[in-house]
């Protein structure tokens, strides 16, 4: 047997001896530096496949590589990249689509034309939750543009991420619409103040919204192919239907006839700006499907967005006509023609009609789009299942109380079970990714500009990572 160190000794000797096997004293490796980088080379790393996910859909594939190395050898992570203010920087606009979600829950159970007083007290239950919600998401909201307000300007620029800053007024409708059902026939007229004031501000901001966004997306420098169209489109136009229709609602509260009127007056001049406006960017995305098929999996779930302005513009034509019969009188609009309300009525329930069945067969397009296209990653996009479905269900349960008819009721209360437990999936994903951290991620923040100071300390960040692997390797 023979001794390994006195192998090792003898190929020594020898490699001395020889000029060719000499190594120049500058490349001398000792023992120890030798047997530290053999061990290096033997460490086996793990490359571990993550998918993040932003609210929008969109998702970033990155390879995490988990191996056993010192921590000096780790850069530590910025400030900016942890805690609460990475969940503040990553925390998009389009988070407001769980205050919608949730918000169309409530609506949805009160609504639903078999009542029960467990009914009643659920919609309570996701009312509070909503208020939780929407107040925590304002207050990300908030500190993410105070504290870091150049994240404005990208988070603008950006085509797809703007477009949901309609769900921000969408979701707090949803909050003024709850009011106006759940505390308003108990708290008393205060309570109807409050809605009206709530909605005024709504109207203002889903207004802004919908004029603003379409027009900064035609005056961008960057052309944008027509495969790129998805239906997020309709979110910020879909924003002052939501608010017409909430106005509606409040109109038919209010004692003043001439308040009411004007009410109702501005809830049709938003339907008649947003419904048209949808319906064009709805033969769009018709084109944008026929030419380039079907979307990716990540935004799969937009195909249920056209219900929303569908959905939503039907139930709110017809609710207005609803109240017109109410308000024309009390106010003698159309003096001479006392069945002006009587008119507006039937053309509204018409025309909701007629967009229910135009809603039908997107919904056909939908599920079709869903069951061809399956297996697709959980992301934020799933929240695009609740309230389109959400506000298709309370037009088809309106028209089952309008007419009435229990066909519709009974389809209606089916399109809103569907929603409750659609609701209940993609809160549990929803929760499973926030806690991870997933989905908190935005990628607009890309776009950020690098600070000049913080370019500079970069670099010469760098050049020390440099020089010390010039001097382990010289070592």
């Amino acid at each position: 047997m023979v001794d390994p160190g006195d192998e090792d000794g003898r190929m020594e000797r020898i490699a001395s001896n020889n000029p060719a096997m000499a190594i120049p004293a500058s490349q001398m490796v000792s023992r120890p530096d030798f047997n530290r980088l053999r061990s290096r080379s033997s460490i086996q790393q793990t490359h571990r496949p993550v998918r993040r996910s932003d609210p929008s859909g969109d998702t970033e594939s990155i390879t995490t590589i988990s191996k056993s190395t010192s921590p000096e050898a780790i850069p530590p992570p910025s400030k900016y990249d942890v805690g609460w203010r990475r969940v503040v920087r990553n925390f998009s606009p389009s988070w407001f689509s769980v205050t919608m979600g949730t918000g169309i829950c409530s609506l949805l159970l009160i609504t639903i034309p078999f009542k029960a007083a467990w009914l009643y007290w659920f919609s309570v239950v996701f009312f509070v939750l909503n208020s939780v919600l929407f107040t925590l998401a304002f207050t990300a909201s908030f500190l993410r543009y105070t504290l870091y307000p150049e994240i404005w300007a990208v988070m603008i620029a950006d085509p797809t991420n703007s477009l949901f800053l309609g769900t921000i007024p969408m979701g707090f409708a949803t909050l003024v619409e709850s009011w106006i059902i759940l505390c308003c026939p108990y708290w008393g007229y205060w309570s109807v103040w409050v809605a009206w004031i709530c909605w005024m501000v709504d109207s203002v901001v889903a207004v802004a919204v919908t004029v603003s966004l379409p027009f900064l997306l035609m005056s961008q420098r960057d052309s944008q192919g027509l495969e790129r169209i998805t239906a997020a489109q309709l979110l910020p136009i879909a924003s002052t239907i939501v608010a017409s229709g909430a106005g509606s609602e409040v109109a038919e509260l209010l004692d003043s006839p001439d308040h009411a009127l004007g009410t109702l007056i501005t809830s049709y001049v938003m339907w008649g700006m947003a419904t048209p406006l949808a319906v064009t960017v709805l033969v769009m995305y018709y084109q944008r499907l026929a030419l380039h098929k079907l979307p990716p999996r990540e935004v799969v779930v937009s195909s249920f967005l056209p219900l929303g302005p569908l959905g939503m513009g039907g139930y709110t034509i017809m609710y207005l006509g609803k109240v017109s019969r109410l308000v024309f009188p009390r106010v003698h609009f159309f003096h001479n023609l006392p069945v002006a309300g009587d008119v507006a009525y039937i053309l509204g329930f018409f025309v909701a009609l007629i967009m229910w069945g135009f809603g039908l067969c997107w919904l056909v397009f939908a599920l079709a789009t869903i069951y061809s296209t399956r297996p697709f990653p959980f992301n934020m996009g799933w929240w695009g299942f609740t309230f389109p479905l959400g506000v298709y269900a309370i037009s088809t349960m309106t028209f089952g109380v309008e007419m009435p008819s229990k066909f519709f009721k009974v389809l209606g209360t089916v399109f809103s079970i569907a929603v409750i437990l659609l609701w209940c999936v993609v809160a549990g994903g929803t929760a499973k990714g926030a806690w991870s951290g997933q989905l908190f991620y935005a990628p607009c923040l890309k776009n950020l500009p690098l600070p000049k100071d913080g370019a500079e300390e970069g670099g010469r960040k760098d050049e020390e990572r440099m020089v010390d692997k010039e001097k382990l390797s010289r070592s």
